[in-house]
């Protein structure tokens, strides 16, 4: 896991941002959907997108357990179609994000 440094928010909260590239059979099965649904619920800010290669790029922001969590979700597969590979980073967040959109 990549170490970054303590970012708080407005309320104190340890707040990081996940970039994270998914290989598989993620395109077409409704995992955009899952994932966009799962990081709202989790109060995460951030995308879900496909890329020309047949990966999605999942990019979130927000509190650090629940980036995590998601995280979890990604690497574990329990996700709609197959997860074959998941390779991410941490980082501090940029903000400028609104919602959680499917791409």
């Amino acid at each position: 896991m990549n170490e970054i440094r303590e970012t708080k928010d407005a309320s104190g909260r340890d707040v990081v941002r996940l970039t994270a590239r998914v290989e598989g059979l993620v395109q077409g099965v409704g995992f955009r959907d899952y994932v966009r649904t799962k990081g709202r619920r989790m109060g995460l800010v951030g995308s879900a997108t496909n890329l020309p290669d047949g990966a999605v790029a999942v990019i979130a922001e927000g509190e650090r357990a629940a980036c995590e969590a998601l995280l979890e979700l990604l690497v574990t597969g329990h996700t709609p179609g197959r997860t074959d590979r998941v390779d991410h980073a941490w980082s501090d967040p940029r903000g400028g994000l609104a919602g959680f959109l499917r791409r």
